[in-house]
């Protein structure tokens, strides 16, 4: 796999029905975690279980990705936004991450996710970033 970016949007509780439409109007294969599916559901509140953690919608080359997982006080409808970065390997994730965050703000530092690792940081643009690596890519 090579790096990638994608766009992930971010929902308040309608990620479900937002990636529904975007896949009966565009098509491609839709998969969807919520957050009581994950092995992370107990880090969230009972509130919070039914919430999409994470969704993909695949067609080809086209990758949507979306959650409900909204920062706290963010999240203006049409706005609410991230690029992910999908990095190849480890090494690329650490140092995309420590450049694009410089002068920023990380939200989450870069720990184990999964299968892989994953972190979150906004730019001194004000650019939300998910950062991704997954060992199985190689």
């Amino acid at each position: 796999m090579t790096t990638q970016i994608n766009p992930y949007l971010t929902f308040n509780g309608q990620c479900r029905e937002a990636m529904n439409f975007y896949k009966n109007s565009l098509g491609g294969e839709l998969t969807l975690q919520t957050v009581e599916e994950s092995p992370m559901a107990d880090q969230w509140p009972a509130a919070m279980q039914k919430n999409v953690l994470h969704s993909s919608l695949i067609k080809g080359s086209l990758v949507l990705l979306a959650s409900d997982m909204a920062v706290e006080g963010e999240g203006v409808p049409g706005t609410a936004i991230s690029l992910s970065l999908t990095c190849s390997t480890e090494e690329e994730l650490q140092s995309c991450f420590s450049k694009l965050s410089a002068g920023g703000q990380v939200q989450r530092p870069i720990h184990d996710f999964f299968a892989g690792k994953i972190g979150a940081a906004k730019d001194k643009y004000g650019i939300q970033w998910l950062f991704y690596y997954t060992a199985q890519q190689q």
